[in-house]
């Protein structure tokens, strides 16, 4: 019978740093390309949604692996110190299988129910300032186009008629 040969110190640490290399990537890519004002290519944005669609899978994976990793590593017995870098590594790929659930558009992009105007003699937008404009009887309203960027609904009344302005 052989003897198996044991994976070394090396060896997890690599594991590990793989492990929260995907993780990290899985999360923070899809946040950088998807965002308001940044322009997206096709190739990149397609990359970018299928990362989102299956980072909760590799991240648990990934999760799974890291913490297999260190129960072998703390094995190993290395330095003190050592152990406490391989578990602070860990913890942030557990972190971030956690943080791979939130939808952060969810938390920025909600409605505004309590919108403010001001009259239009006051209003400082420049010449190319886009809006959606709404009249309803005598009554008119003007939505920045920037100013909803990070709402994109927006409940009103005009002309004694509810509305909701989205684009």
């Amino acid at each position: 019978m052989t003897k198996r040969a044991q994976p070394s110190r090396l060896t997890f640490t690599l594991v590990l740093l793989a492990c929260l290399a995907v993780s990290l990537f899985c999360v923070v890519y899809p946040i950088y390309v998807i965002r308001p004002f940044r322009h997206q290519g096709a190739r990149e944005l397609a990359v970018a949604l299928v990362v989102a669609r299956f980072r909760a899978v590799i991240t648990v994976v990934g999760a799974m692996a890291a913490i297999a990793v260190l129960i072998g590593y703390w094995r190993k017995r290395p330095p003190m110190w050592r152990r406490v870098l391989q578990t602070a590594g860990a913890l942030l790929v557990v972190m971030l299988a956690f943080l791979a659930r939130i939808n952060i558009y969810e938390l920025m992009f909600h409605p505004d129910v309590h919108p403010s105007f001001t009259a239009v003699q006051e209003v400082k937008l420049d010449g190319a300032e886009k809006v959606i404009a709404v009249r309803i009887g005598g009554e008119a309203r003007a939505y920045p186009i920037r100013g909803m960027s990070y709402h994109h609904v927006l409940n009103d009344v005009v002309g004694g008629i509810a509305i909701v302005a989205t684009y």
